[in-house]
């Protein structure tokens, strides 16, 4: 689980086609726009195995924030 925020920072790096994805910069602040975001939650649902509602894109704005949103669902996986 350490690694989740290396791994998360990786996938959308490569998505994003950036080399630098800072912890708590805005992704549209770095140029993502939304086809990128909808691939980078396509992405994190495929290697992750969770499901990420509508309702939940708001939190996929930040590195920061899209790994707080991963723990969270894989948490809930755990417990289930």
């Amino acid at each position: 689980m350490s690694n989740l925020k290396e791994d998360l920072r990786m996938l959308i790096a490569e998505i994003a086609e950036k080399d630098e994805i800072p912890d708590d910069v805005a992704f549209k602040d770095l140029g993502i726009d939304s086809m990128m975001g909808v691939e980078i939650v396509a992405a994190i649902e495929r290697k992750y195995q969770v499901k990420i509602e509508d309702a939940e894109l708001a939190e996929i704005t930040t590195l920061n924030g899209s790994m707080a949103l991963v723990q969270k669902k894989l948490g809930a996986v755990a417990a289930a």
